[in-house]
């Protein structure tokens, strides 16, 4: 059973992959591209489904077993079902229902993405006085020029202050980001290609 569902997920991955490198050419690898990308994106439909499932029972769970101290997971429950029966009726280009979302959405980003400013400063500190070498002070440099650049001062905005200190932090996290990005793509191509030559099988347990 195992060999052969390591044999359907190599040719599942190596149709996908020839029917974009032969676009055009053989048809009937392009129908096959097609039609197994769309049970991928049926097969992680259902997956999110399912785990939107899980967290509803596991909060069920919690109000059912603590009344008393699962407040939250109530309103999470109430919010769920509400907002999914409101979208299902009005639509999802409803204006209500699309303020509801945005009411909540940029408020908990704004939260997230200050929360991750005091982290990444206080992770700054204490990583310059452990090691006190060029990149961590690069890396504080490169964090305190961004607040100031996006911090309100007492004596307003200063334009080409401003805009030297965010051309030189993007220039810093453009370049950060860009290999970021890189690894990520050479991590996932080593593993695709792994997975297709059956060194690695997730699908079968191990």
């Amino acid at each position: 059973m195992r060999i052969l569902v390591t044999v359907l997920a190599i040719a599942s991955g190596v149709t996908v992959l020839a029917g974009y490198f032969l676009a055009g050419a053989v048809p009937v690898l392009d129908q096959a591209r097609f039609i197994l990308t769309d049970w991928a994106v049926i097969l992680a439909g259902m997956a999110a489904l399912i785990g939107v499932a899980n967290l509803v029972f596991v909060h069920i769970e919690k109000v059912r077993s603590q009344p008393g101290t699962s407040l939250y997971s109530a309103v999470l429950i109430i919010a769920l079902f509400g907002t999914t029966l409101y979208g299902v009726i009005a639509g999802p280009e409803d204006s209500f229902l699309n303020f509801a979302v945005t009411a909540i959405v940029i408020p908990v980003e704004a939260s997230l993405l200050a929360l991750l400013a005091v982290t990444l400063v206080y992770a700054c500190i204490r990583l310059a006085r452990r090691r006190a070498d060029v990149m961590s002070v690069i890396f504080l440099v490169t964090i305190v020029l961004f607040l100031l650049a996006v911090m309100p001062t007492p004596i307003g905005p200063i334009p080409v202050l401003d805009r030297l200190i965010l051309g030189m932090t993007g220039v810093v996290s453009g370049a950060g980001a860009r290999g970021l990005l890189i690894g990520v793509a050479l991590g996932t191509l080593l593993t695709g290609l792994r997975v297709l030559l059956g060194i690695d099988r997730p699908y079968g347990g191990n």
